[in-house]
């Protein structure tokens, strides 16, 4: 016979055994909860036409008008070179002179041969006119008579270069060759250049420059001249666009610069352009991945990765031309793990609510 007690003692541990089993079945079949995700929080900007006028100041350097470099056009001795650097000079005044005697012999041996042949013209007239010469010696003789004359003629230009004038009233800025000296062809003498009205030749973006037209007015500044501004205007805009550096070419025309204003010397130019609407978003918006491109958050709090066209920036502001629409918004913070399509939640800034409040 069995002990009652140890009867009880397997009964016990049968129902307990029972009591686990089920302990686990129910563990089972309780599903595990979802962790609910972390919203991802960002701050918005609301895209806003502003009325805008931007001064921007660019650094370029004075150049002359009128510039003109004397070379020769005719061999020979120099004869007279008067003017040095600095040295101003009037308009026709001469700037050098060459030694013209062997043009000058010439130019005689061909008037002299030219009245020969001038004689000799119409003594063949007379005698064709009574049919003693034939047709073709009469043209001969004229033909001989019209090419000496463009011989003079060859002759009085080539003269007239070894004179040579100013053609404009201005200031000798380099001297290159001293009188006595032989120089050839197309030999560099002298140059001159007008100081009286003085240009600007400037580089910008091409976002810059379709907000400028010819005609504007501009201020320059001189590092000599203290904090004085003197007026100028844009004279030329050139038509192309550097591909590599994205700039466009401005010319500027001054007037009234102090007298010691010189070409080459460094000009600070200030860009006004008109106030206009434009749509202006925080620089902090703009991200940077082969091209500029913005969050834009749509009504249901879904993100939009969307390329953009910038034009110029304002402090910490920058102009939107092309990708974004008025009264859209834009992530300015909390870009930290933000994709295209991922839902966001809006959150005011800290400093507007510590305004409200």
């Amino acid at each position: 016979m069995h002990s009652p007690w140890r009867y009880r003692w397997c009964m016990l541990t049968l129902l307990l055994m029972f009591a686990l089993i089920g302990c686990e079945a129910q563990t089972a079949a309780t599903p595990a909860s979802v962790p609910t995700p972390r919203p991802h929080l960002v701050e918005l900007f609301e895209v806003t036409p502003v009325m805008v006028g931007a001064d921007r100041v660019r650094t370029g350097n004075l150049r002359a008008q009128q510039t003109f470099d004397l070379f020769t056009r005719e061999e020979g001795q120099l004869l007279h070179l008067p003017y040095h650097p600095g040295d101003r000079v009037e308009a026709g005044a001469v700037l050098a002179e060459l030694d013209d005697t062997q043009l000058s012999a010439q130019r005689r041996r061909v008037m002299a041969e030219l009245s020969r042949a001038d004689s000799d013209l119409q003594r063949a007239r007379s005698l064709a006119g009574r049919n003693l010469i034939s047709a073709e010696e009469l043209q001969r003789r004229e033909t001989d008579l019209a090419v000496l004359r463009a011989e003079r003629e060859l002759l009085d230009v080539r003269m007239a270069f070894a004179k040579m004038t100013a053609p404009f009233a201005g200031v000798v800025t380099q001297r290159l060759v001293e009188p006595g000296a032989f120089v050839a062809k197309n030999t560099h003498l002298m140059s001159l250049s007008d100081p009286s009205v003085l240009r600007v030749d400037l580089r910008v973006s091409e976002q810059e420059l379709v907000l400028l037209s010819v005609g504007d007015a501009v201020e320059l500044q001189l590092d000599t001249a203290g904090s004085s501004r003197f007026p100028a205007y844009i004279s030329r805009i050139y038509p192309d666009i550097d591909p590599i550096t994205r700039r466009g070419q401005l010319e500027i025309t001054a007037s009234g610069l102090p007298s010691s204003a010189r070409s080459g010397q460094l000009v600070r130019v200030r860009l006004t352009s008109a106030i206009a609407e434009r749509l202006m978003v925080p620089f902090s918006a703009i991200r940077v991945e082969g091209e500029n491109y913005v969050y834009v958050v749509n009504p249901n709090n879904e993100v939009e990765k969307r390329s953009i066209q910038l034009g110029q920036r304002i402090a910490d502001q920058v102009e939107v031309i092309a990708g974004l629409s008025n009264g859209e918004s834009i992530v300015i913070r909390g870009f930290m793990g933000l994709t295209d399509g991922r839902r966001v939640t809006p959150v005011t800034p800290l400093a507007l609510r510590n305004g409200a409040g």
